[in-house]
């Protein structure tokens, strides 16, 4: 049973990397499409329209840092892998948060994102303002990447 662990672990890990990763291929693909029709009307703009697109491209990022800490936790970079069934359980369940939001607000911070092109296409000057509006969706990517942190570094803690 104890082979089980490692392989929910590495789920979770996998799991951590992959779906916040398509998510933000996605939405930077869309900021991208909206941010092309910009730039040729107004080639000036490309610095501020590349700032939008990018900004849904953090979700994978995160995703990333949550698989490289628990495959490091797993033993799979190093150590011993040699981890309960629960323990693996475990694992997998803390890696959730970021596979679930870290999905969905890549998704829909692009659409905030392309809005805010949009506007940065007919009004330049509201940058500054236009900017909040997908950061704001950040603010729930950021969330789920420290309660994952959290979650994998305290079952590493657990005698299980």
């Amino acid at each position: 049973m104890n082979e089980y662990g490692i392989a929910f672990a590495l789920l979770g890990a996998v799991l951590a990397a992959l779906v916040p990763g398509i998510a933000s291929a996605k939405a930077v693909s869309m900021g991208g499409v909206a941010g092309a029709g910009v730039i040729t009307e107004d080639p000036a703009q490309f610095g501020k329209v590349l700032i939008l697109q990018l900004l849904p491209g953090t979700q994978g990022i995160y995703g990333l840092l949550i698989a490289f800490i628990t495959l490091s936790q797993i033993g799979v970079l190093g150590g011993s892998s040699d981890i309960s069934f629960v323990k693996g359980l475990l694992y997998f369940a803390a890696c959730l948060p970021i596979v679930i939001v870290g999905y969905s607000s890549a998704i829909k911070q692009a659409k905030a994102a392309v809005a805010s092109i949009n506007v940065v296409a007919k009004r330049p000057d509201q940058f500054g303002k236009a900017m909040i509006f997908p950061a704001m969706v950040e603010t729930y990517a950021i969330l789920a990447l420290l309660i994952s942190i959290l979650a994998v570094n305290g079952v590493s803690g657990l005698n299980i």
